[in-house]
């Protein structure tokens, strides 16, 4: 088998936590089929980025820093990453599962030729063949597939796959020739506009608080913001309180949102669909308050409380500032 290479995310010169979930998988797919693992991270006035990835267990960490490389930009990107893949002797390349990497790694696949999987949280090797595990029908069935063609483009469930350790013997860095003039393209940089918030960010908060459509308004919505600032956690959402105006869909968790797995997920108000589950069902400890006692989310719960969100939440928030205090 040939190399393993991850495209790692960052932004404004910091590394994506999430990207340490597909050196992860690469690792371990090396250590089991062969092979050396490259990582690749593209933007400008990425150097600390490179040191960083460098000291994560990889062979070599390519680095295509050029200006024209600041404003991620799928065309240019893939460009980039599919004549990496082919200088480094790449069978496998990896990205984990975020906004980039989905947009990305069609476009790598179609430059190189290859078959691609997405959402992959787990594998097998056997007999040289590598049989990849991904969820469908919102988790409810894992498929075992194999890809046929000889260079594999895969995408990595961040929450299957632990970050890799940032102790390793510091990797070869090595620069990659990039001429990007944006002006060449299509698409247009335009601007990026942010969900700001002081709070973290919710696929690497170790806490996130997520409110359903039970909360009836935006204004009460509030009261799941006051409980995750009051733990220093994340604020999380479903589809319904999404799509009711409740907040911005930049925090809905689920199947067509984000998946999360942190140590503590508390599910108010929420019913536990299926597709919401797909999103956080990972979670380490999950408290769920319904006032439905056959609501299906407390079949997943470690805690549940049945009654109303409107009292039990300010009597828990009471009682952790007694904690606290």
């Amino acid at each position: 088998m040939g190399n393993i290479l991850v495209i790692a995310e960052q932004s404004k010169g910091s590394l994506k936590k999430a990207s340490l979930s597909a050196v992860t998988f690469a690792k371990s797919l090396a250590g089991k089929a062969g092979g050396e693992v490259h990582i690749l991270v593209m933007g400008s006035g990425i150097d600390s980025v490179a040191k960083e990835l460098a000291g994560c267990g990889a062979k070599k960490v390519w680095v295509a820093d050029d200006p024209g490389l600041k404003d991620y930009l799928a065309p240019a990107c893939a460009q980039v990453a599919a004549q990496v893949a082919k200088d480094c002797g790449a069978s496998v390349v990896a990205a984990t599962v975020t906004a980039m990497g989905k947009d990305l790694l069609p476009r790598v696949a179609a430059k190189l030729g290859a078959g691609m999987l997405s959402d992959i949280i787990d594998f097998v090797v056997e007999g040289g063949n590598i049989i990849f595990k991904r969820p469908v029908y919102a988790g409810s069935i894992v498929a075992h597939v194999s890809l046929e063609s000889d260079l594999k483009v895969v995408s990595v469930r961040g929450t299957a796959f632990e970050a890799a350790k940032k102790d390793g013997a510091p990797a070869e860095i090595s620069k990659v020739s990039v001429s990007v003039d944006p002006s060449q393209s299509k698409m247009k940089f335009v601007n990026f506009e942010e969900y700001k918030s002081v709070r973290p960010e919710l696929t690497e908060a170790s806490i996130v608080v997520s409110g359903g459509r039970g909360l009836k308004s935006a204004e009460n919505f509030k009261i799941i913001e006051g409980l995750a600032d009051l733990l220093g956690g994340a604020v999380g959402a479903t589809r319904a309180a999404v799509d009711s105006g409740f907040c911005p869909n930049d925090l809905q968790v689920g199947q067509t949102g984000k998946v999360v797995a942190p140590t503590l997920y508390f599910a108010i108000a929420i019913s536990g669909a299926i597709q919401h589950l797909a999103g956080m069902k990972d979670s380490k400890v999950i408290v769920a308050i319904n006032k439905d006692p056959e609501a299906p989310i407390f079949q997943v719960a470690d805690y549940g409380i049945v009654g109303d969100l409107f009292k039990a939440v300010p009597e828990l928030v009471e009682e952790i500032k007694k904690a606290k205090a």
